[in-house]
């Protein structure tokens, strides 16, 4: 069998857990690094325990000089887009961390690429392969709660307390693109729009950005077109992290906390669904659909959708992140 070869564009933590999951598959082999600190280079070699790996400065250099069938970018937020075109360009697969890109004309114009270029493009949304996430996905489209009237969803994260946290391309935002949201909140937004399949229609914010250079913490209450309403709690100022969703419905209503799920239905005791183990994840998933196993199953145009309603959050806080 022969392996699927993957570079990397950027190895910092986020690089560190794909390569992990990566290194779990028989038919994978990570041939080539990029990242403009040798040092980071060095890391991400010492602590997977790699070898054979050939190791750049440019990314342009890696996708000339090395021989690879798909990228995965690991990059600060406003690089996606000309990195992830230029891989497509070059006839490679790529995965994408969140946010796909800092805008949707960006977005728009790379799914366009991806298509051009007929090689899988998906963005790493990882929520779409837990069980919790899936169960909750399942539950809503299969009518368990019945039509959806309400959304909660809240993270609070320690994003910007500590002495350590004051410093970071991720508080940049010429390299991030944005604060909390466009960071770890992209997660709880591609959440609030997978499981639902709702339509944002309109969207009012505040933010507040805590004395650093981009926002920290927001607040959005959302309409949707198919009636729903939502509370969006994005928290960076936390001295812990929490995340909750609360989807209520017709007939009943699921509760998310910390990772354990709650499936409360009018007028009986509530349950606490057994979930399986998962069997995938997006690196995987990844590979997958390479293989043609299935199909991509985070593709860019859902990712489009979350890059949408971050900048409608934007724009109603009056807020222009770069």
């Amino acid at each position: 069998m022969e392996k699927i070869r993957i570079g990397f564009i950027g190895t910092g933590g986020m690089a560190q857990v794909h390569a992990s999951q990566l290194l779990e598959l028989d038919n994978v082999e990570i041939s080539a690094i990029t990242d403009v600190s040798a040092e980071a280079r060095e890391q991400f070699i010492s602590q997977l325990g790699l070898t054979n790996v050939k190791q750049f400065k440019e990314y342009h250099d890696m996708l000339e000089q090395a021989e690879l069938d798909g990228v995965i970018i690991c990059s600060p937020h406003t690089l996606h887009f000309e990195q992830a075109t230029t891989v497509l360009e070059r006839g490679l697969h790529v995965l994408i961390e969140k946010p796909m890109t800092c805008s949707s004309r960006e977005a728009e114009q790379l799914i366009e690429t991806a298509k051009q270029s007929g090689k899988i493009m998906q963005v790493s949304y990882q929520r779409h392969f837990q069980p919790e996430f899936i169960y909750i996905h399942d539950a809503i489209a299969s009518g368990k709660i019945g039509e959806v009237t309400s959304v909660t969803a809240s993270l609070y994260q320690q994003w910007w307390r500590g002495s350590n946290d004051t410093y970071s391309w991720r508080k940049d935002p010429k390299l991030s693109g944005g604060g909390f949201l466009m960071d770890s909140g992209s997660h709880i937004i591609d959440v609030l729009l997978w499981t639902t399949g709702l339509t944002p229609a309109h969207v009012t914010s505040q933010l507040s950005q805590q004395g650093a250079p981009v926002e920290i913490d927001t607040f959005t209450s959302i309409q949707f077109k198919e009636g729903a309403v939502a509370g969006l709690n994005l928290v960076g100022y936390s001295p812990t992290w929490h995340e909750t969703y609360v989807f209520c419905g017709e007939k009943g209503a699921i509760f998310y906390e910390n990772d354990k799920i709650t499936l409360h239905m009018s007028g009986e005791e509530p349950i606490h669904p057994q979930l399986p183990k998962p069997t995938t994840n997006q690196d995987k998933s990844f590979i997958d659909a390479i293989c043609g196993e299935h199909e991509v199953q985070v593709p860019g145009e859902f990712a489009l959708k979350v890059v949408k309603l971050s900048e409608m959050i934007y724009k109603s806080a009056g807020y222009k992140p770069y």
